[in-house]
């Protein structure tokens, strides 16, 4: 019995009982062999793509025995760079680099190289450090309507997204567990909120209750604040779903959780950079930040459409009673006092002077100019696939283009346009694809050969309908399968895949 048979015959089971047969089945041995060989025959074909070096670059599984010469390692690196820049400079690649303009780069690259030793965990040796963090983060409440309350908005720089979210989270929990003596926490959250979440959940022993989102993706008011119960530490919503670019009804959701004495979270790590400055520029913009009284906290990106290095995003508190409890402190320590602000102890110093040049230089012109491109362009993009009549959009975003198709299969229409030169991103839940518009995406000519590409794509695909190849059978498998262990499963297998030597 092959995993499609199954699939067929197990897809009318309730989720919760399917959940604990699940748990049993994979101890049998027939379906852990036939399982295996599912891994293998999804994953095998994707080896060669993701260790493209292994023909002539050598591979290092121990020091050698003398250091290799600075020039040879430089030159080496240069190429990879060559080889690796070209994927995505011409604006063919979804997200990844907001911007990437070379003139830009070089000035970010020579601010890291003069903080390339700064560690923002000895103050003492480099104050710069807790200049450059503090202003980043008054510089963003700013944006994120902070002169609009008298409370006082603080918060941290983190590493990305997920760890700003996982911050914001173990603070609720640890404010929950003090003044309201919750022990059993749990957060509600839109089915469309990102994963980040149920990683706090799975970290921080907090529950994650998903509640459905409407036909537009948006979240749903009454349905999220039926959600809620005596545990609830928190309510979720997004400004910038990632799959779909929604904007959930922040407002409402933000006053029901102030009703109920809860925290409220906007995620706003993918749209927080670009939707003020879409709203300066006429948009209309759904409200999510601290101008509403009952947000709480809010993430942003700073490596998205804040357009620094990878590494940097904010975490921001409505008071800073709430963003104590995201410290650590440590007093017995033989060592002496420990106190860190974020999970990590040693933090780069230079990552967090890349964010607040990168901030400085562009300036508010400078991100209004950047929105005004993206917004423009997204709307052609849009346009465009709404032209095709076998494709439809799904969500009504300024920034990301996601469609779908009731006629023919979008990963096979993706895995097509791989072959272009593209990187679109796969969605699920529905099955769909989606591109999120950034500065690369501006670029003369970029727009009008996407629209052009994926023409095509539909014609071939529609003509080649039973043509499976790339990433299209294991996204199918993936979206369709009840099992969700195994694809958790395989997914790990994928991680296991990128270490091997």
């Amino acid at each position: 019995m092959d995993i499609n048979k199954i699939q067929e015959r197990l897809k009318w089971v309730p989720p919760g009982i399917l959940r604990v047969a699940e748990r049993y089945m994979k101890h049998i041995p027939s379906v852990q062999a036939m399982l295996e060989k599912e891994y293998d025959e999804m994953l095998g074909g994707m080896e060669g793509s993701l260790k493209p070096y292994r023909k002539n670059l050598t591979t290092f599984s121990q020091l050698p025995q003398s250091g290799r010469g600075r020039d040879e390692i430089i030159k080496e690196m240069a190429d990879i760079k060559t080889h690796e820049e070209s994927r995505w400079r011409d604006g063919f690649v979804s997200g990844a680099v907001y911007n990437g303009d070379p003139s830009f780069v070089d000035f970010l690259n020579q601010i890291y190289s003069i903080n390339s030793q700064s560690n923002a965990l000895h103050s003492d040796i480099w104050p710069s450090a807790a200049k450059f963090e503090s202003e980043v983060v008054a510089m963003t409440a700013d944006m994120l309507g902070a002169d609009k309350t008298t409370d006082q908005i603080c918060g941290s720089v983190s590493s990305g997204g997920t760890e700003s979210i996982l911050l914001a989270m173990k603070s609720y929990r640890d404010w929950a567990r003090d003044t309201k003596g919750i022990t059993h926490p749990n957060i509600v959250a839109p089915t469309t909120a990102h994963p980040a979440f149920d990683k706090a959940g799975h970290y921080f022993g907090i529950k994650v209750i998903r509640v459905p989102v409407d036909k537009n993706f948006s979240a749903i008011p009454s349905a999220m604040e039926r959600a809620i119960n005596r545990n609830t530490i928190a309510m979720i919503g997004t400004a910038g779903t990632y799959p779909h670019g929604v904007v959930d009804p922040i407002s409402e959701l933000s006053e029901i959780a102030h009703q109920h004495k809860i925290g409220f979270h906007t995620d706003g790590c993918l749209g927080g950079f670009i939707l003020p400055w879409a709203e300066k520029l006429g948009y209309e913009v759904t409200p999510f930040d601290f101008r509403l009284p009952g947000v709480t906290s809010i993430s942003a990106d700073t490596h998205k459409y804040g357009y620094a290095a990878k590494g940097t995003s904010v975490v921001l508190y409505r008071g800073l009673e709430l963003r104590r409890y995201q410290y650590f402190a440590a007093t017995d320590w033989p060592g002496g006092l420990y106190t860190s602000p974020t999970f990590a102890g040693s933090r780069s110093g230079a990552l967090i002077a890349v964010c607040w040049a990168a901030m400085l230089s562009i300036g508010e012109d400078g991100y209004l100019s950047a929105a005004k491109k993206i917004l423009e362009t997204a709307a052609r993009m849009r346009s465009g696939v709404e032209a095709i009549p076998e494709l439809h959009l799904l969500g009504d975003s300024v920034f990301i283009v996601a469609f779908a198709s009731d006629e023919v299969n979008v990963y096979n229409v993706m895995d097509f346009m791989a072959k272009r030169g593209w990187s679109l991103n796969p969605l699920q839940r529905p099955v769909g694809v989606h591109i999120a518009v950034a500065l690369r995406q501006t670029q003369d000519g970029v727009p009008e050969r996407f629209i052009e590409d994926l023409k095509a794509a539909v014609v071939h695909v529609k003509a080649n309908p039973q043509e499976m190849g790339g990433s299209a059978p294991i996204y199918g498998t993936a979206s369709t399968l009840p099992l969700r262990g195994v694809v958790a499963e395989m997914l790990k297998r994928y991680i296991d895949l990128l270490y091997k030597l």
